[in-house]
């Protein structure tokens, strides 16, 4: 099977953040074989992301043969080395990787979580949790079988006053009804160390799993002193690339959880080797928008504790994706990751 176009474009995504994550937004790409297959990956960039995947990309991999699609990944990690060790060419570098995985389960006739554990029940459902940004949203999500939620909290600003936050977990706590339930923050990367610190103390006692990406993702020295004092475990890597990147947030012990996004870290081969540094070591792995096509495989076959996040409600290009239903998810049991173009 060789590779004989490859191809990028960015879909319109209406209701999408104001911000960079529409304006460097998702694309997706097609990577087309001389067997007829047409592999669909999704990855980063916007219009950056899709020069990177049709000059330098494109070119490097043309006509090449797809054995093994960690080699190729490989390959354009160092054919962009010299400028994309981080950020948008690697973002570019997700989509390209995705797209070969769906190639490669295609070509075998499976589903991409099969190639990853051929002993996997692809009728097994995963547990999920909701991403909400306001009480119309939780009460939304808690309705719908949800009992795990992440309240999105940047709308309190970078300097929050410490009892509203508190105040909001413990209405969460409440709604849920339950102390197995499983509520986290996302403070969006708004805050400093001190902020971080006290919003965890506040919280503590509602048994808050975990605060997320609290201060700077470049900022290791203040996710160092978090990991160190903060009575709520930190989680992060959203923004992290490569397993080079994650190698050492594993070796210093900077977060309890790891969040890649599988659609901009790396792709499924990164995803792969951040998952086996991370249970080497003892640290959780818990992918950003887990509910999503691309990443839910890499969930079901490797987490020894699966979790997905609930998918952005505004990427609409995909078809055929899985759905929550009360509360869970379900692979796909279509060859590759079992999308196609809306």
């Amino acid at each position: 099977m060789h590779i004989t176009e490859i191809r990028a474009h960015q879909p319109p995504t209406p209701g999408s953040p104001d911000d960079w994550r529409t304006q460097l937004g998702q694309i997706v790409v097609e990577v087309q074989t001389d067997s007829r297959l047409i592999g669909i990956g999704v990855g980063g960039g916007g219009a950056a992301g899709i020069h990177v995947v049709e000059t330098v990309l494109r070119d490097l991999l043309l006509g090449r043969e797809i054995d093994d699609v960690r080699d190729l990944h490989r390959e354009m990690c160092e054919h962009t080395a010299f400028y994309g060790r981080k950020g948008l060419a690697v973002m570019a570098i997700s989509g390209v990787d995705l797209a070969l995985w769906d190639l490669a389960g295609k070509e075998a006739g499976v589903n991409v979580a099969i190639l990853l554990d051929s002993d996997i029940d692809l009728t097994q459902t995963l547990p999920t949790y909701s991403t909400v940004f306001d009480d119309e949203d939780a009460e939304a999500a808690i309705n719908a079988g949800h009992q795990a939620i992440k309240l999105h909290v940047e709308r309190f600003g970078d300097r929050p006053e410490t009892r509203e936050i508190a105040e909001l977990v413990r209405r969460t706590r409440e709604r849920l009804g339950s102390a197995a339930a499983t509520i986290m923050i996302d403070a969006f990367a708004q805050w400093d160390v001190a902020t971080s610190l006290r919003v965890a103390q506040a919280v503590a006692p509602f048994d808050v799993a975990w605060l997320e990406e609290p201060v700077q993702p470049d900022d290791l020295a203040a996710y160092a002193e978090l990991s160190a004092k903060s009575l709520v475990p930190i989680a992060g890597g959203e923004h992290e690339y490569l397993a080079e990147g994650f190698r050492e947030l594993i070796d210093r012990r900077l977060h309890a959880v790891l969040q890649p996004d599988i659609n901009w870290c790396g792709g499924l081969t990164t995803l792969i080797e951040i998952y086996r540094m991370a249970n080497d070591a003892g640290i959780r792995v818990c992918p950003h928008r887990g509910c999503e096509p691309y990443a839910l495989p890499a969930i079901a076959a490797l987490d020894p504790n699966p979790l997905a996040e609930s998918s952005r409600k505004w990427f609409r290009c995909l078809a055929d994706a899985p759905q929550i239903i009360d509360g869970r998810i379900q692979l796909s049991s279509r060859p590759g990751f079992g999308v196609t173009l809306a």
